[in-house]
């Protein structure tokens, strides 16, 4: 393992329920996040108070200029993790090609700019680096994504997409894994489904905690993985 002390690392989404558990383990660890936030006043209530993080606002990660402007103002990177997406409850009547294009939009196109901008990132450092995508449970088992086609079409694109990145990174110390997990146990999830059983739900702080030990491998042994993350259900 080694050490992310004074490393720097991207948290795209970051200011959300997952992705403000996932940059309070990085900063515990000792690196600096750059968060992007599509907001011109990012909402920030999720994240702790630390010089460790920098939140740069009006970054819209479905456009290539955008992402590529952002990435171009950051120091040699460590890892990158795309948390940032939407979610879409859409049976086929409902959905049509606007939340077809929304869900795209917002789930691969998003982290495949990011990636792309990454990977460019860490070839420049010529030290390697780790890439996280973060897909979901219905990618893995389409069964699961009945009544939401658009999203589980979206992030079966993002675990496909972490594959073949993996195998084309291969030869540049660069690894890319993807996390599938299922219902992540935040307050939204509690609001929109108070009757579930939240006890077997994902915690948020269980990802944070398997995303920093990834990034802390000192080989890439692992690219390539789709890692279901399914807690007790």
């Amino acid at each position: 393992m080694q050490s992310l002390k004074d490393r720097h690392v991207v948290v795209t989404g970051g200011t959300g329920a997952l992705g403000s558990a996932v940059v309070k383990a990085f900063i515990e660890a000792g690196a600096t996040c750059h968060i992007p936030a599509i907001e011109a006043t990012p909402p920030t209530g999720h994240l702790p108070d630390s010089k460790q993080i920098e939140v740069v606002p009006s970054v819209d990660l479905s456009s290539e200029d955008s992402v590529d402007a952002f990435y171009a103002k950051l120091p040699p990177l460590h890892a990158v993790v795309n948390i940032a997406g939407g979610f879409a409850y859409a049976p086929i009547a409902d959905s049509s090609l606007k939340v077809l294009q929304q869900q795209l939009s917002m789930n691969v196109v998003s982290c495949a700019l990011s990636c792309r901008a990454a990977v460019a990132n860490f070839r420049k450092g010529g030290k390697g680096g780790h890439i996280v995508n973060i897909a979901a449970r219905p990618a893995l088992n389409p069964r699961q994504g009945a009544n939401m086609t658009a999203y589980t079409a979206s992030k079966a694109a993002v675990a496909a997409f972490t594959v073949a990145l993996a195998e084309e990174l291969k030869n540049d110390d660069i690894s890319a894994i993807a996390l599938a997990p299922s219902t992540l146990d935040t307050p939204a999830n509690r609001k929109d489904m108070p009757t579930a059983k939240h006890d077997t739900w994902v915690k948020p702080a269980a990802i944070a905690e398997l995303i920093v030990a990834h990034c802390s491998l000192s080989e890439t042994i692992n690219s390539g993985a789709l890692m279901p993350v399914y807690g007790k259900a």
